[in-house]
């Protein structure tokens, strides 16, 4: 399909020389001699751009201009006028007019201007396409209570421009959360800049916030540019701003107090224009009383809180989530499309989830890699997503304190024990050992002589 352009002006030679040579050029066009038809053509038929005469009898050229971006902001006008001075120009520029081009009219010009105004409204609907993509990737998935009320919390301060702070256990979707109230905000066009704090070295921390100039300390060989101005107009997200340390959270408190910064090594203030979004793992109130976080600086950031819940407190999203992390993976490679048996969907309800949404998606992850089976059974998982034998078994309900003998029910307690600790540490022989109060070296021989027993 040919674009489709609006021409509208009271002149009948003008209105004729434009149709003749945009018929030339493969567009479509539609005549309007004043304001008032103009609007009813863009309600009846939607062109793609209007050319838009300011001088004419009735409704004027600024007066339509208005009308058409009240109710069709996605059509580009083009302002062509006889009269044209730079007030008028600012004016339909404010107004939203993409480009003012005067009398007598220059045909290469206007050409080259609807082109320009038509590639930058295809570049509108392919930002309006990704962002919508990226709302959906980072859409906080289930239908439980606790997550319809987050959805409703994220819409709701999304429309704001007020600052958040984010509270939740590791793995429950915080930076999901930040994201999408970003996309959904009116500052969605600009940049979001994510801050780890738990990552920045102490001696760059600033400079990695405010920026530097050139020669401000031993290294600095050209300027460079901080955070906060790299998300100007944006949003800066601080992800586990509790391990920012206290020099440092002193320094963007006057910020955020201020709203100005200095570049280290610059005496220039620069004005700060952004929306802050921090979210934290910890109970901040008690890193208050341990003297490790700024009272003052929690209050500051502390306008909306958000807390996300736990996995464990939603698991009627768990079915959810396992299709949707299926499909996901199916899109990489079609040829391994799994899914699970009811059995092992149910034993996944039942496991308490210490890594939350994260644990589970790497879960799907391992299964779907490692096993060749299309259909997991409740059999293919891994300890201690699914009740040992020893604990608990799905036909008669045996549980611990069934079994009879001493020695295979201490047995089967050191098993699930050991195992779930192991999965709250990553795995990590070393860190577990140190948790549980044994040497390593022991640990290592006590999952070995368990295993055997299996």
């Amino acid at each position: 399909m040919f674009p489709s352009i609006l021409i509208v002006d009271d002149e009948p030679t003008i209105q004729q020389s434009l149709s003749g040579i945009l018929s030339d050029e493969g567009f479509e066009t539609l005549i309007a001699s004043n304001g008032y038809e103009a609007l009813q053509i863009i309600q009846a038929e939607s062109p793609d751009l209007v050319l838009l005469d300011i001088w004419m009898p009735g409704i004027d050229g600024i007066e339509t201009l208005k009308e058409i971006k009240k109710e069709n902001p996605h059509i580009q006008v083009i302002i062509i006028t006889g009269h044209g001075t730079i007030e008028t120009a600012v004016k339909a520029t404010k107004l939203g007019a993409f480009d003012l081009i005067e009398k007598p009219l220059s045909f290469d010009k206007i050409i080259v201007s609807i082109s320009n105004a038509l590639n930058f409204r295809r570049l509108e609907e392919e930002n309006k396409y990704l962002r919508k993509k990226a709302i959906e990737k980072n859409s906080i998935n289930g239908n439980s209570a606790a997550i319809l009320a987050l959805k409703n919390q994220i819409l709701t301060v999304a429309a704001t421009d007020k600052w958040v702070l984010i509270t939740g256990e590791n793995g429950t979707g915080k930076e999901l959360v930040a994201r999408t109230i970003h996309q959904l905000s009116n500052r969605a066009t600009k940049p979001l800049i994510t801050v780890n704090c738990a990552a920045i070295p102490e001696d760059l921390i600033e400079s990695e916030l405010f920026g530097h100039e050139k020669g401000a300390f031993a290294g600095a060989k050209t300027k460079k540019r901080g955070q906060f101005e790299l998300a100007a107009d944006g949003t800066i997200f601080f992800d586990e701003i509790c391990d920012m340390s206290l020099s440092t959270q002193s320094k963007l408190l006057r910020v955020l107090e201020e709203k100005k910064f200095q570049r280290v090594g610059s005496s220039r203030f620069l004005d700060m224009n952004v929306r802050i979004i921090a979210a934290s793992n910890h109970n901040l109130q008690v890193e208050i009383s341990n003297g490790t976080f700024r009272e003052d600086l929690f209050y500051r950031l502390n306008v909306i809180p958000i807390k996300v819940p736990p996995l464990r407190g939603r698991k009627e999203d768990i079915p959810t989530l396992i299709d949707i992390f299926l499909d996901d993976l199916a899109k990489e490679n079609p040829s391994n499309k799994k899914k699970f048996e009811p059995e092992a969907i149910k034993y996944l309800c039942n496991y308490e989830w210490p890594g939350n949404v994260r644990e589970l998606k790497n879960l799907i992850e391992r299964l779907c890699i490692m096993l060749k089976n299309d259909t997991i059974s409740g059999d293919d998982l891994p300890l201690p997503y699914k009740p040992s034998s020893e604990i608990q078994t799905e036909h008669n309900g045996d549980s611990l304190f069934s079994i009879t003998n001493f020695k295979k029910a201490r047995k089967a307690f050191e098993k699930e024990f050991l195992n779930r600790k192991l999965l709250q540490y990553n795995n990590n022989v070393s860190a577990t050992a140190r948790a549980i109060g044994a040497g390593r070296s022991y640990l290592q021989k006590k999952i070995k002589d368990l295993n055997k027993s299996t």
